[in-house]
């Protein structure tokens, strides 16, 4: 042993204890979980090298605790054990290579695989199908007294079984769980405290955490905690396999993860883990790996315990997504909207495999809301290809020194004033020539996957707005080579091969013009649906004027209406400030809802009734009902493309309102550009006025195949699940899609089904 492995054994030791304070006593942690593992891996590694380093007081020698003093104590009935973990394939057949030597030769072994919660462990017993006590996981053989406030939890039965067709409950069963927030109530629990103009939640597992442990039952109560249940700790049932257990589970009406999987053998899951990892952010709740159990619970028996852990089972572990680091600075981003981005400067830290100095701190409402200060210590989380982002600050690690955020006034690039719309949360520079603006606009036109003319890279860009030979997007059509000769680095066969490009670009198909215009929302899918609506930018951007058209007109027709409106307001704020919303953007909120209608005077005065002028003036009424007709007959065929909703519908309107977008779209025919009309190659109409969804990964067919294919039979491809949707067409590894289509009755079919519909085998 040597002295370096002595010291810094300690040094782990002395943090671990440290960090667990922090985290299990005062709910206040300064390092992320994957931080803590690190740390708790390194030390356990020294320790197996050199077992005489390891001390009573070492973390590895005991569980943790989640133990406080505000609750009474409940012993378990059987010890609450932890994981070991692995972190690649290699570690899983290490640890199936170890549990197969103490079995006997030839022993073949199936697999739960489960998903691994981040949240807090629960231990609830039910005594002859009836509630009697919850607790936490405390260090393992006790934990706190929380039944109360369990008992707050809708996903938890007050009684077993939940439902009367259910099997019958047993004398007596302890089951174990994760109770957590899904990702949608946690995002709504932090709109409530917007509202309420309070500081948001930064860590969904601690929140729970905090909630679960409220003396006051009903502020638990208040909180949309959910309760996964995964286990039996105590019982007198019997089962034969993990699978069976989990089935038994979701029978008596607890709510068992639907993503759990069975598996044949252990190179079945490793095969799937690349998927799982992708399919991580579209799950509800927030996992941090995954949990890999041997399912026949006979053999799970025999392997029994080793140290903490069972050996039956292993958590598989993702690559870390969030990590601390000190932000340095913020530089302020303008974006090729105008768009102000906050962008946080960062000690770099290596997360989600890359080394990052750079994140996004979303606007500058929301620095505010967490209340992220320059030089504190900060979560950043990254996950796949996600720009990394600021999730909020540690606010125990403060010195004092740190200091405050200042949002900017006015554009650091061409020093116009920054604006902040009515009802946006973000800032914006107005300047469509701002130098910026248009650097970022040209950058995203030429990339590959949007106009995709080859030798414009960010350096080129840059130089040809330098020196003035592009002041926007139209003017790429314009280049001549005589200027471009005369740059450095410009050859003449370099040129030429750019000239080419540009020429080629002319006439690139409508959808992809579309998606490169830069219109908020406006990606691949969208611009393929109104490519098929409109056949033309003339004609979608002739709708689109007619729609603005309309609405100025609905705007002189309410103006009288909302002359005192402050003073309304003060009366009743609330359904006065709802029913000026209404009026103000009539083709986001009225518009959608009387399409079809044929008298909706009635319905309209009742929606913007809190106005008081509006009750003692039909004829106003009528005038106002009139001018919003107008409307929905303009917005009728964009309104109307199913997975196009209102709020892009208005995107679109803005942008083909806007003076400079249509000068620069002038400018492009004027230069050449002439997408072809796209050719009507229709096979059969076997499939007419059908709506596909397609999730998942088909096994001969791409994403782009079956959608193509499903068209040229007449049917529709769409992006989300509706009561309007006739079937959804499922692959290996589906997403949420497929789970909604079940909810809703939609019918789901396979790729082979799809073929037989369309009698091609």
């Amino acid at each position: 042993m040597t002295q370096d492995a002595a010291k810094r054994a300690a040094e782990l030791r002395s943090l671990l204890n440290y960090h667990s304070y922090r985290y299990y006593v005062l709910n206040d942690p300064v390092i992320t979980d994957a931080e803590y593992d690190a740390l708790f891996n390194e030390l356990k590694a020294l320790e197996e090298a050199h077992p005489e380093l390891i001390t009573p007081d070492s973390p590895t020698q005991r569980t943790g605790s989640d133990l406080t003093e505000d609750f009474p104590k409940v012993p378990h009935p059987a010890p609450i054990l932890s994981l070991a973990n692995t972190f690649d394939a290699a570690g899983l057949r290490a640890w199936e290579e170890r549990n197969l030597k103490l079995l006997p030769e030839n022993t073949a072994l199936s697999y739960t695989l489960e998903p691994k919660f981040d949240g807090l462990t629960i231990v609830i017993t039910y005594e002859n199908g009836v509630l009697v006590r919850a607790a936490t996981r405390g260090n393992g053989e006790i934990g706190d007294d929380v039944t109360a406030n369990v008992r707050t939890i809708r996903t938890v039965p007050l009684r077993i079984p939940a439902s009367p067709d259910g099997p019958k409950a047993p004398q007596r069963l302890v089951v174990r769980g994760e109770v957590l927030f899904l990702k949608k109530d946690f995002e709504a629990l932090n709109q409530q405290q917007r509202k309420a103009g309070l500081p948001l939640y930064v860590n969904a597992r601690n929140t729970a955490s905090g909630s679960l442990k409220q003396k006051d039952s009903r502020i638990t109560a208040s909180r949309p905690l959910t309760a996964y249940i995964y286990a039996i700790v105590d019982s007198d049932m019997q089962f034969d396999t993990q699978w069976e257990l989990l089935t038994y589970l979701r029978a008596l009406g607890f709510l068992v993860a639907n993503e759990a999987q069975l598996y044949p053998n252990l190179e079945a899951i490793i095969s799937a883990l690349p998927a799982w990892e992708k399919r991580r952010e579209s799950l509800p709740y927030e996992i941090d790996g995954l949990v890999i159990k041997v399912n026949e619970l006979d053999v799970a028996h025999e392997l029994g315990i080793v140290g903490k852990d069972p050996r039956s089972a292993i958590a598989y572990k993702f690559p870390s997504e969030e990590v601390t680091t000190r932000l340095i600075d913020v530089t302020v981003n303008i974006g090729r909207t105008g768009k102000v981005t906050p962008t946080a400067q960062l000690e770099p830290v290596f997360v989600g495999g890359v080394t990052v100095s750079n994140a996004s701190l979303h606007n500058y409402d929301q620095i505010e809301a967490l209340d992220i200060r320059i030089g504190d210590i900060v979560i950043v989380k990254r996950s796949g290809d996600v720009i990394p982002y600021v999730v909020g600050p540690v606010t125990g690690a403060r010195t004092g020194d740190e200091k405050p955020i200042v949002p900017p006034t006015h554009c650091p690039h061409c020093q116009t004033a920054l604006v902040k719309p009515e009802g946006a949360v973000d800032l914006f520079c107005p300047n469509p020539r701002c130098p910026e603006r248009v650097f970022r606009a040209v950058e995203f036109f030429v990339s590959r996957g949007a106009m995709d003319i080859e030798g414009m890279g960010p350096q080129t860009v840059k130089t040809l707005i330098e020196r003035g030979l592009i002041t926007d997007i139209a003017d790429i059509f314009t280049l001549q080579p005589e200027p471009l000769l005369e740059l450095e680095g410009f050859a003449e066969k370099k040129v030429e091969n750019l000239m080419a490009s540009i020429e080629a670009a002319k006439r690139r198909p409508i959808p992809q013009l579309l998606a490169s215009l830069g219109i908020d929302g406006v990606g691949e899918t969208v611009a393929n649906l109104l490519a098929e609506r409109f056949g033309s930018i003339e004609a979608l951007e002739t709708t689109a004027l007619n729609i603005h058209k309309a609405l100025k007109a609905f705007e002189k027709a309410i103006e009288p209406l909302l002359v005192n409106v402050p003073e309304m307001a003060e009366i009743d704020p609330d359904n006065i400030g709802r029913a000026v919303q209404r009026l103000r953007n009539p083709l986001v909120e009225l518009a959608p809802r009387y399409i079809g209608v044929e008298n909706f005077q009635g319905r309209l005065a009742r929606a913007i009734a809190p106005l008081p002028d509006l009750a003692l003036d039909a004829d106003h009424t009528e005038a106002i009902a009139n001018a919003l007709k107008e409307v929905i007959q303009a917005a009728e065929p964009l309104l109307t493309i199913e997975g196009l909703g209102p709020i892009l519908a208005k995107n679109i309107v803005d942008w083909f309102a806007d003076d400079f977008n249509r000068e620069v779209l002038a400018k492009m025919r004027a230069a050449g550009v002439q997408p072809p009309r796209p050719a009507q190659k229709q096979a059969s109409n076997e499939l007419e006025g059908l709506t596909f969804v397609i999730t998942g990964t088909l096994p001969s067919l791409s994403r782009d195949e079956a959608t193509a294919l499903i068209k040229s039979h007449g049917g529709r491809v769409t992006g989300s699940v509706s009561k309007r949707t006739d079937y959804v067409l499922v692959g290996a590894s589906p997403g949420s899609k497929a789970e909604k289509a079940k909810q809703l009755g939609i019918p789901i079919i396979s790729e082979e089904d799809l073929l037989a519909m369309i009698g091609k085998h």
